[in-house]
């Protein structure tokens, strides 16, 4: 019995070569578009999986309505909840910035490499596996260092395992000596934990009394069974007590709506689901999106195969009306077409895993991931995932097919059923939908994006070049000594048009932000007010335009001392204009001492951190006003046009010579690092354009197979019509109309889908488009047109029909 429906579903395959290929084809695309996103997901959710007992380890954040959710907490937050909750074990602080690389040298050997700054129970959180040494006692006190294994082997060769008890040097101002006390194995598997080498955090005793210092990355460990949303409220109210405290001490007015709240994520799931920025946080709305849409085009490819068997239907008619009058149940007959698509989904799965490995490294790429199809879970939820698919994707037509009654099918009456025509007209509807859906998205998106691109970012960074200094340190003016002497140096290079420097960096986020009073009326608080320490060329330097006022003169003391420049979002949000403004003073929180700064000039509102976001209000001043002196570690070089690679070479080889001697050289153009913002929105543009493109091939090589099918049922009719006198325009009218109709019903239907899901991703940008009405119309006359084209074809080719053979057996 198999061997025999086997071979009638091979017998069918070539008959209907066709539209066999293209839902093999077709299915095969969308499983791989489905599989390759699926794979991103499940990389993005294996993080920290590595970690023993990981279901009881919880990230920390802290944060409130005016502020947001920071991953950082303060000292007592960690250290005084764990002694007052007996929910929570233990906790540890583990502070790393992939960004902040350290420099070690043993000898005549050095590493340049990224650090994790901890506390002492760090190990029992993140047990890397150990490769020499202890990791008892390992970091208990500040003259301990643990290496990992890379690190050990670029600073003592072959012999890293012997390293225990040596000591090394960390280039620092003070040029300390550490002691090794273990080496430590990297996990190969996901991590956002990598460091080179790791030392305990040298909190000082005042930062671990204070509530309101949040600069600690802290974990739990809970207790089993633990009710965590109970000891995030308890734990809320603890830190809201705290700042309350602390508020009234300054003087402000503490706002209940402002209450801090203390997030605790699983550590297994802080990769997507940290609510602060996180550590390398991945787009979770992203994935879903794709994840959503990638199963759309499944979906697709389900509606071609499950719209062409039915379509089918009246080629197989007279087979099951034969069938079942010789004796077959329905429940064989069901078995039998359900095998068939068994049959073409596992060719189409065979095919998709073999794109996947093709694509895999151009996916990669796109990513910035080294992801292997290696998995076993991912052949196993696919192998499930085909397997449903192909049951349900099957069970329509087989059970339609199945139902048919012999009487009408051996009489040649059931290309007259109307539920036959209903079922196809319904899905064919489904099938353009989603077209539509996916035009109108790629459409609107498109818009934003372009929009992003072409807005005035309110400063000119073309031509300039940042250099971050490796070598720093925040103790004896470190940074400010260097920065004056290296400006002073690079600007004597020819082909060096301006140096200048400040400590926030446009494109790669800030250093300091704080709250900002009014003088005349100090519970008036503005809070994220961005630190806008500059060297004193810093707007020339960016063409960066005054709205009102004037610079800051580096030449009267009082403006070095206590001028101040805001920009418009900071005097918006202080609710004063752009004359009111000026002369105004105001308390910065960034102040150690209670000082005065005064307003002199407004500047216009310029983007540091992408256009999506809000320029936030900024307060710019001399930088060696304070503490700022000590984050003065960049340079900002303007270049000239005449010979740009010749000057980087010049500013190269000053700058592994005499500026940082041992240290890697690199530096980025301002323009280039601030496109960077950009790059999210792009691959999501382009990732949006290449699914539509899939949609529409998938969605326009069903329709042919169908309209094909469907014009070959009523070919007698077109000869009857040619007969009678009907031109071909006529004909080809009458044959393409049903599928003109059927395809503005489905353009409309999408409407309101594509504007919710549009709309609802808008939401994420601060400037965006209005919502557009072209992309609705240019869907509907995109569709119609293809829709056309290519029923056409195939109703063309029936107008030329030899007319001899279908009369013949009238």
């Amino acid at each position: 019995m198999l061997k025999n429906w086997l071979k009638i579903a091979f017998i069918n395959y070539k008959k209907n070569w066709l539209s066999t290929l293209i839902n093999v084809l077709g299915l095969s695309v969308g499983l791989c578009v489905f599989l390759l996103i699926f794979i991103h997901w499940q990389d993005e959710k294996s993080y920290e999986n590595w970690i023993p007992n990981n279901e009881n380890i919880y990230l920390v954040e802290t944060g409130n309505p005016s502020f947001g959710t920071m991953i950082v907490s303060s000292y007592p937050e960690l250290a005084v909840s764990k002694e007052k909750f007996p929910e929570i074990e233990d906790y540890t602080i583990a502070n790393s910035w992939e960004d902040y690389k350290v420099k070690l040298s043993s000898g005549n050997n050095s590493v340049f490499t990224s650090n994790a700054r901890v506390s002492d129970s760090f190990f029992d959180f993140f047990p890397f596996k150990k490769v020499a040494g202890s990791y008892k006692n390992a970091i208990s006190e500040n003259n301990k260092i643990a290496l990992s294994e890379e690190t050990a082997k670029g600073l003592f060769g072959d012999e890293y395992k012997d390293c225990i008890g040596k000591l090394i040097k960390m280039d620092d101002s003070d040029d300390k000596s550490y002691v090794i006390t273990a080496v430590y194995q990297i996990p190969e598997v996901n991590s956002v934990y990598k460091p080179g080498f790791v030392m305990r955090h040298p909190s000082s005793e005042e930062s671990k009394k204070s509530w309101t210092n949040y600069s600690y990355v802290g974990y739990f460990i809970l207790k089993p069974g633990t009710n965590v949303q109970d000891l995030e409220k308890k734990m809320s109210d603890l830190v809201s007590a705290h700042e309350k405290i602390s508020a009234e001490k300054w003087g402000e007015k503490y706002e209940e709506k402002n209450k801090m709240k203390v997030h605790l994520t699983p550590i297994a799931k802080m990769k997507l689901d940290a609510k602060s920025e996180g550590i390398s946080k991945g787009d979770k709305k992203s994935i879903m999106i794709l994840l959503g849409l990638s199963a759309l085009i499944l979906l697709l490819s389900g509606i071609n195969l499950i719209n062409l068997r039915t379509a089918q239907a009246s080629q197989r008619a007279k087979e099951i009306g034969v069938r079942k009058v010789i004796g077959s149940s329905r429940t064989k007959i069901i078995i039998q077409f359900l095998l068939e698509n068994l049959i073409i989904c596992i060719v189409a799965y065979i095919l998709a895993l073999a794109a996947v490995e093709l694509l895999l490294p151009t996916f990669n790429t796109f990513l910035g991931k080294e992801i292997k199809l290696s998995d076993g879970r991912v052949f196993l939820y696919s192998g499930i995932l085909l397997l449903i698919f192909a049951f349900l994707s099957g069970i329509i037509p087989a059970f339609y097919l199945s139902n048919f009654k012999p009487i009408n099918t051996l009489k040649g009456n059931f290309s007259r059923s109307k539920n036959g025509v209903w079922l196809r007209n319904s899905i064919l509807t489904l099938q353009l939908v989603i077209s539509s859906f996916f035009i109108i998205c790629s459409l609107i998106i498109h818009s934003q994006v372009k929009l992003m691109l072409n807005k005035e970012l309110g400063f000119k960074g073309d031509q300039v070049i940042q250099i971050n200094f490796k070598k720093t340190d925040w103790e004896n003016n470190y940074n400010l000594k260097k920065y004056l002497r290296l400006k002073a140096e690079v600007a004597k290079i020819s082909g060096v048009e301006s140096v200048t420097g400040s400590v926030i960096s446009i494109g790669s986020g800030f250093v300091n932000s704080s709250t900002v009073k009014k003088a005349t009326d100090t519970l008036q608080v503005l809070k994220n007010v961005i630190n806008g320490a500059i060297d004193r060329n810093y707007f020339d330097f960016y063409n960066i335009k005054f709205a009102s006022g004037r610079d800051l003169d580096w030449n009267r003391a009082s403006d070095t001392i206590s001028g101040a420049v805001a920009n418009e979002a900071f005097i918006k949000k202080m609710g004063w204009n752009h004359q009111n403004a000026l002369g105004k003073e105001v308390y910065p929180g960034w102040e150690e001492k209670k000082r005065k700064y005064k307003i002199l000039g407004i500047i216009k509102d310029f983007y540091v951190n992408g256009v999506d976001k809000p320029v936030e209000p900024m307060l710019f001043f001399n930088y060696d006003r304070n503490w700022s002196k000590g984050n003065m570690s960049n340079l900002q070089i303007k270049l000239s046009g005449s010979d740009i690679k010749g000057t980087l070479e010049q500013i190269k080889e000053f700058w592994v010579t005499k500026a940082e001697p041992g240290y890697p050289f690199d530096y980025e153009f301002v323009d280039k690092r601030f496109a960077k913002t950009f790059e999210k929105f792009q691959k999501q543009q382009m990732l949006f354009t290449t699914l539509n493109v899939v949609v529409l091939v998938i969605a326009l090589l069903g329709l042919f197979a169908l309209s094909s099918l469907v014009i070959d049922q009523k070919l007698k009719d077109v000869a009857i019509k040619k007969t009678l006198g009907a031109d071909e325009r006529t004909i080809i009218w009458d044959l393409t109309k049903k599928f003109l109709i059927i395809c503005i019903l489905a353009v409309l239907v999408s409407f309101p889908f594509g504007y919710y899901a549009m709309n609802e991703w808008l939401k994420d940008f601060a400037y965006r488009i209005d919502m557009p009405i072209f992309p609705f119309i240019l869907s509907m006359i995109l569709l119609l047109i293809l829709t056309f084209s290519v029923v056409s074809i195939k109703a063309y080719k029936a107008t030329k029909m030899n007319l001899v053979k279908y009369f013949k057996y009238e």
